[in-house]
């Protein structure tokens, strides 16, 4: 006779099994990492996640019940804006593509905090065009993996212990499918990270060189040469993480520039408040077609969908943070600091209206340009012709470049 099946996860289980988390570790005199590393072995990181990675084997919705009921005890969180790449990106990656050694060795640091990620995936030659990309892994005979390259753009790279890293492993085959996916240690010998200053004075960038770096077989995520497939669900997910993040009703960029309008009626002529009133029905838009994506995650992984998102996102910020300069006149001009500063995260409603006009032009171009998405939309959501593409079945050593 085969075993019993074990009992379906509900919401009354979750909300019990939280219960139990908190009668056992109450936040007011528990240590906020004790409290999250007992959240992960509970199954409550993340509840859709296997039992023993963070989870339960229970549907992604139940997540919500989960997050109330810590909400309501005042419990601490793991701060997901200073861990949202290793959370958004590299977290469903290593779980659809890990080993279940890699699994167990990085999940529960991860999603704790304990250790930070970024993604070492553009380069200075391959940005839109990503499979063009030119950093080398070349496999030794102790089987190791010594990379040499140059990567950029990359967030949090000052901070982080682990980056996921795209390199090309076969010169001879055509551009996407020579690639392989590797866990790349920054602390090791031949990582050089550099700061990017931004136009905000910032330098939450950066650009990362790879010198030798020896990366061994037991951290490369699928099989060789398949990296562009691994990629394409860091790439999904990314977008569903930048575009559909979950946000109260006038929640974002469209917050600071309303209170703006309603504080200071004296500010508004008849054209600003008519823009302002069509942006943020667009923004509440936005929002409900992000919760439904969220909701449609639930049966499965994210898809093309997400770059819809991640479009809107990147519009509806640009727009909103131009009339809200436009909105407060003379003010709108001033600055509040230039120091050079390297960020821990992106703080896009916590400072003025200078600083979110400047770093929303980078919203179209992080996480994907929105050209690029724009062709993902057409051809796969869509469904209209692929572009034409004389590269397909050239070798990448033969590209002009």
């Amino acid at each position: 006779m085969s075993p019993a099946a074990a009992p379906a996860v509900d919401a009354a289980e979750v909300r019990r099994r939280t219960r139990e988390l908190l009668a056992a570790h109450p936040p007011a005199t528990t240590d906020r990492t004790d409290f999250l590393k007992a959240r992960f072995d509970a199954g409550l990181a993340w509840v859709h996640y296997p039992v023993g990675l963070g989870g339960l084997d229970a549907p992604r919705s139940l997540q919500q019940a989960v997050d109330a009921e810590l909400a309501a005890a005042d419990a601490p969180d793991n701060d997901p804006r200073r861990i949202g790449i290793g959370l958004g990106m590299a977290a469903p990656t290593i779980l659809g593509f890990g080993t279940d050694e890699q699994k167990r060795r990085f999940l529960r640091p991860l999603w704790v905090g304990e250790e930070v990620w970024c993604q070492l995936f553009s380069e200075p030659g391959a940005g839109s065009d990503l499979a063009a990309l030119a950093t080398r892994a070349v496999q030794d005979e102790t089987g190791d993996w010594i990379v040499d390259g140059q990567k950029v753009w990359t967030s949090s790279a000052h901070l982080a212990r682990w980056a996921i890293l795209i390199a090309r492993t076969d010169p001879d085959l055509p551009k996407h499918r020579g690639i392989s996916y590797f866990i790349c240690d920054m602390t090791d010998p031949g990582v050089e990270v550099r700061p990017l200053r931004q136009i905000t004075g910032e330098a939450e960038f950066n650009e990362v060189f790879l010198t030798g770096v020896r990366i061994p077989d037991g951290h490369r995520l699928g099989p060789v040469g398949e990296g562009w497939k691994v990629a394409q669900t860091t790439l999904m997910n990314e977008r569903v993480s930048i575009g559909g993040s979950r946000i109260p009703r006038e929640g974002g960029m469209i917050g600071p520039v309303a209170r703006t309008s309603r504080e200071r009626p004296e500010l508004r002529t008849p054209d600003t408040h008519q823009r302002l009133l069509t942006l943020w029905v667009e923004a509440e838009v936005a929002r409900l077609t992000g919760e439904r994506l969220r909701q449609q995650l639930v049966a499965g992984q994210p898809g093309p969908e997400g770059s819809g998102m991640k479009l809107a996102f990147a519009r509806l910020n640009q727009e909103i943070s131009g009339l809200e300069v436009e909105l407060l006149g003379d003010e709108g001009l001033l600055y509040g600091d230039w120091t050079m500063s390297r960020p821990e995260l992106v703080d896009f409603t916590g400072r003025d209206a200078g600083y979110r006009y400047l770093r929303s032009k980078g919203n179209s171009i992080e996480g994907g340009t929105s050209e690029v998405l724009l062709n993902i939309v057409a051809e796969r959501v869509l469904g209209l012709p692929s572009e034409p593409r004389n590269d397909k079945d050239v070798a990448w050593k033969d590209l002009s470049r």
